[in-house]
Order: C-alpha cells, then structure tokens, then sequence
C-alpha cells in the first residue's frame, strides 16, 4: 500500500498548527507544508502589536523552532506554493512545476489585503499589512517618530496600526468612510469609544470620508479625502480589509463564495480536500449559518480542526469567534458576532467612562457577543453565555456583583 501523502497548502498559523496536530495524532505519511513567504510559519497578530512597536522580537511570532520541522518530518517548503490542483489524479503542481500526489490536501491559503484603486495609490510610502515583511517595512518608515501618517480605515489594523505610530512619536490623521470606527464589526456604541480613545491620544480622526486620490512626485506627499481635503502625509497605511485567497479553489471548481465553503468539519465539496482560516467560509452549527472568519484565533483552532477531520475524526467545528486587542493603554477581548443587524440592545457591566466593563450584546434577551475592556479572566464566563442561547435578565447582566457563569 503505498504511503499516505497530505499536503498543506500556506505555511500560515492554520498550515503549522495542522501540521502539529497531524504528528501529534499519530499520521505517519509524508506532510509537505507549502508556503509562499520565505519566512517560516508565524502569528500575525504581532505585525500590529508588539513587533510593529519594537516591544518584541521578530523570532516571538513563529509558532515553531527553526528545527522542530525536521524533528517531526515535515517538509516545509518555503517561497512557493501550490499553483494547481488536479483533483482527478490527486495532485497538485507547486509554482516550481513539481508534481505532487496527495491523499489529502489542506487549503489554508489565507487572505490578502483589499487594495485602493485610486489616483495616486502606486505612489511610495503607501503601506499594506499583512506580512512580516509588511511589518518591518512599516516600522522603518514611523519607528524614528516626526512623520505625518495618514491611516486609512478605522478597523483593527487601521487602530493597531495607528496606535502605533502615535506610540513612536508620528502625528496620525485616520480616514473612515463610517460614522464611527468599528462600525460594521461592533456598531456604533462601542465603535464611539474607540474613536475617543484614539481622539485623546491626539490622532486626527475624520469619519464619514473616504480616501479619493493621493498626490505625490514618485513618493507621497498628501491623501485626498472624498471631501476633497488634502492632507498631509509622509506615510500612509491602508488598512481596509481583506479578500479571501480563493484562486486555487476556484480554479480546482470547489464551491466558493466569500471564501471557500466547508462543512462544519471543514470539509470542501471535495470529500479529499478541506480549508482552515481566512479562506474558509465555515458552517457553524452554534451560530446556524456560515460564517468566515478572519481572526487568529480561528486559525488557532481551525488548523487542529481540519488535521482530525483529515484523518477521518467526527470533527464538529463551533468556535465562537474570538479576537482580542491592546491600544495605548485599552486591552481588550471579544467573543461573538455583534455587527449592525446581529443585535437589538447593550448592555454594561462596569465603568464604561472608565474604560473598564464588560459588554454585551444582545438578540431577544440572549447574549450574541461580549466584549471585556481591560477585565480580565471572564472571556470563558462571556463564551458559555453565547453558547448557552439562555435568555438573560439584562438587570443581574448588568451588576457585577452576579457572578456571570451563574447566568448561562
């Protein structure tokens, strides 16, 4: 019988923890695990966090040793990637024209950034986000401090990034086309607080305009607002968004539609290939619908999901999604989904001018997300509330002195 072959196609956090997972569960065959970048696997969240501000080493974000993939037999192949998949002959040709055959093929292909198409957005100085490569670049350009820095977009990256920048000393005007930062992840309650908090730690924060042109003689030199302002920059970082990397799929005519779409054992319309991270649009049984998810968390524990189900394990795949984020002196986690629409009411629990609560956002009495700023050790309390679908008495909700695992 010839050797079991699994291939992993991006050496991300969802391919290398797939990988571990594999070894750790006993697969003996050959595991290849491909990626594009000439760095080893690594997290991502250290790109606008603690490597961007210079408070952590480059080598702090790879998720494993230099050795550990020879010590677990694991062909990790560095700059290139799976260019093609032949499901017939179960194979698939790497961007160097190697052939290889495999029994099972993971796509943890990620995400990349959404691009602006406008006058001006080939310009040096314009910086996107996704690499470390991206990161290091980025440092170098605000880590001396002075630069004005115009940031683009009012989501995670976009305040990361921006906190950023105002930590190593640059002036920072943020450019948002929504009425308030966070708008489509968490509403405008919540999204009020983080533009006050960038507000007070003296970023230029411009809503309700978008990004028109920039203008610039080879290097940038000044962002156009749809208002039609100018305003000055140095650097500019555009962080608004990403798409999913789906090529690979579609061209293997896997279903897709904003990401590739798996089961909830993340399993393909292909019963031999599955997809982990930024690229699988997941049936989530606990929320009853698809959902994608793009935060670390998901390739945490998606990378491990989709290794069990690779090897036939009755794998059911219902993490709520959890991201988490730290900005001058805001920490903070959240669990669930509370974007326009997923909810009717807040409510509070703590000291929100204080900036130190809990948030919850419920649906008919049920809490759906919850968020904890700079609390701490009650993220599981806030997952088992979600978990639960128990209607909540929003009063006891509210008062900290009700334990919250008393609720779920």
């Amino acid at each position: 019988m010839p050797e079991e072959t699994f291939v992993i196609a991006g050496a991300g956090l969802a391919g290398a923890k797939a990988a571990e997972t594999l070894r750790e569960e006993g697969f003996t065959g050959r595991l290849l695990l491909i990626g594009d970048e000439i760095e080893r696997p690594y997290e991502r969240p250290p790109l606008s966090k603690g490597f961007l501000l210079d408070k952590e080493p480059r080598e702090k974000a790879h998720v494993h040793e230099a050795d550990w993939y020879d010590k677990h037999d694991v062909e990790l192949r560095v700059g290139a990637s799976v260019a093609a998949v032949d499901r017939d002959a179960h194979e698939v040709r790497l961007s160097t024209r190697e052939p290889i055959r495999y029994t099972r093929l993971l796509l943890a292909t990620g995400a990349s950034p959404r691009r602006l198409d406008v006058p001006g957005s080939k310009l040096q100085g314009i910086h996107y986000l996704r690499t470390m490569a991206d990161s290091a670049a980025l440092k170098q350009a605000i880590a001396h401090g002075g630069r004005r820095v115009v940031v683009a977009g009012a989501g995670w990256i976009g305040l990361e990034t921006a906190a950023a920048a105002r930590a190593h000393g640059n002036d920072v005007t943020m450019i948002e086309p929504e009425p308030a930062p966070l708008h489509t992840a968490m509403g405008p309650e919540l999204g009020g607080m983080f533009g006050d908090l960038h507000r007070e730690h003296g970023v230029d924060l411009r809503l309700d305009q978008g990004v028109a042109g920039f203008w610039g003689a080879g290097q940038v030199s000044a962002v156009v607002t749809s208002g039609g302002a100018e305003v000055p920059a140095d650097v500019v970082i555009v962080g608004i968004g990403v798409r999913p990397n789906t090529g690979l799929a579609e061209e293997a005519g896997l279903e897709v539609s904003d990401g590739v779409l798996v089961d909830q054992s993340l399993r393909t319309s292909d019963p031999d290939i599955f997809a982990a991270g930024d690229v699988a649009n997941a049936y989530n049984p606990l929320l009853g619908r698809r959902v994608r998810v793009e935060h670390w968390a998901n390739a945490l524990n998606g990378g491990p999901a989709a290794a069990r189900a690779m090897l036939g394990q009755d794998v059911v795949y219902d993490q709520i999604p959890y991201f988490f984020s730290d900005q001058y002196d805001l920490g903070m986690e959240m669990s669930g989904v509370a974007s326009p629409g997923e909810y009717d009411e807040v409510v509070y629990r703590g000291d929100p001018g204080a900036r130190e609560f809990v948030a919850f956002w419920l649906s008919g009495g049920r809490v759906v997300a919850g968020m904890n700023v700079n609390v701490w050790d009650v993220t599981g309390d806030v997952q088992a509330l979600i978990r639960s679908g128990t209607r909540v008495d929003t009063g006891r909700l509210a008062d900290p002195g009700v334990p919250l695992a008393s609720l779920a």
